[in-house]
């Protein structure tokens, strides 16, 4: 019989989120700069340190998604989002990304960086320095001397580690390059445990024949329309999807993305949405998530800067105590660099 250990796979992700800027930027000037022109043989060079493989990708002409082995990495122009699961070790490739983006992609500054998770399920089956959130933030300060660590929500229950920059402010201020003042961005993520066990055996082989079946027997393809979808189905077990919006669909930018990954197993089942498809109100989309997964507990972050349309969400979610059969018990609002932050947690259970 196969150990607890053995049987055991961690759904939680690391989200390691960059964005590149170059001191021609800083001046106003464009100089081809472009993470896309990193080969895809350095890519997948780069995931071997991370512990995962490239399994299929989908892209427009704004952005390259991929699915892995486990979870997910989109490169678009400025931005690298590395996000997985498991046992990966991430921050152990941010040595050799820094020294590929300025290669290949003509970029030499981080504009700004994010990496964040979720408290694990079993944190020490976890690689170094992944076990304990006081060793990444010891590695990132290594690297980023304007780096600052936060926890969210209750840390004897369920909580949220962030690393970004968050300088001190300067006199004058500094000019942010042209980019970070006009250019729009927000993230949603949306991340479920205890989830409902008929609707993960959906995403099985003995359920489903493949991912295609999987998406649209669970309604994943409806929650955001208008997607290119790149699913995949695990054997026997697991699923991951990205999504990219189509050229041609006005509703969401060309650059607007999806992903979804599901860890089924009744006794550690994890579900994680994450997009940023622009709205002044997420209630739509997260009414959607909430009816195809039905979790027992789910945390939601929502980063937004002063150009998007999310920037005012914190108004609208603080009168929001209550989804459907979920009650509110965390809701904090930070004020970063260039963000915003807005983080809860709900469940329907008492405490």
């Amino acid at each position: 019989m196969a150990s607890n250990e053995e049987c055991f796979f961690e759904g939680v992700e690391k989200l390691l989120e960059i964005w590149f800027t170059t001191s021609d930027q800083a001046a106003g000037k464009s100089n081809g700069a472009d993470l896309r022109k990193i080969p895809r043989n350095q890519l997948e060079s780069l995931l071997k340190i991370v512990r995962c493989e490239i399994i299929s990708s989908v892209r427009n002409d704004h952005v390259d998604a991929y699915v892995l082995s486990e979870s997910s990495m989109f490169v678009s122009k400025r931005r690298f989002i590395l996000k997985t699961c498991g046992s990966t070790t991430p921050l152990l490739c941010l040595e050799r990304l820094l020294l590929l983006v300025e290669q290949y992609a003509g970029f030499n500054d981080v504009e700004d960086i994010f990496y964040s998770r979720k408290n694990y399920k079993r944190p020490e089956l976890q690689v170094s320095p992944h076990s304990d959130f006081n060793q990444e933030v010891a590695l990132l300060d290594t690297m980023f001397p304007e780096g600052a660590a936060y926890c969210l929500g209750a840390v004897n229950r369920d909580c949220w580690f962030l690393y970004t920059l968050n300088p001190l402010p300067q006199t004058p201020a500094a000019v942010l390059p042209p980019g970070v003042q006009t250019e729009a961005d927000q993230t949603l993520e949306i991340l479920m445990t205890d989830l409902d066990p008929e609707i993960m055996c959906i995403f099985t082989k003995e359920e489903c024949l493949n991912a295609a079946e999987a998406t649209k027997k669970s309604g994943i393809d409806k929650i955001i329309p208008n997607m290119m979808i790149d699913d995949y189905l695990f054997e026997p077990y697991g699923y991951s999807m990205n999504g990219v919006s189509k050229t041609t669909n006005q509703d969401n930018p060309p650059g607007s993305y999806m992903t979804i990954h599901i860890t089924p197993e009744s006794e550690f089942s994890y579900v994680s949405f994450e997009t940023n498809v622009p709205s002044g109100s997420y209630r739509e989309t997260i009414g959607k998530v909430l009816d195809v997964f039905n979790p027992g507990k789910f945390t939601i972050t929502v980063f937004a800067n002063q150009a998007s349309q999310a920037r005012e969400l914190p108004k609208e979610l603080h009168f929001q105590s209550k989804i459907g059969d979920w009650n509110r018990r965390e809701m904090q609002v930070c004020h970063f660099k260039n963000y915003d932050l807005t983080y809860l947690f709900y469940s329907k259970f008492p405490s």
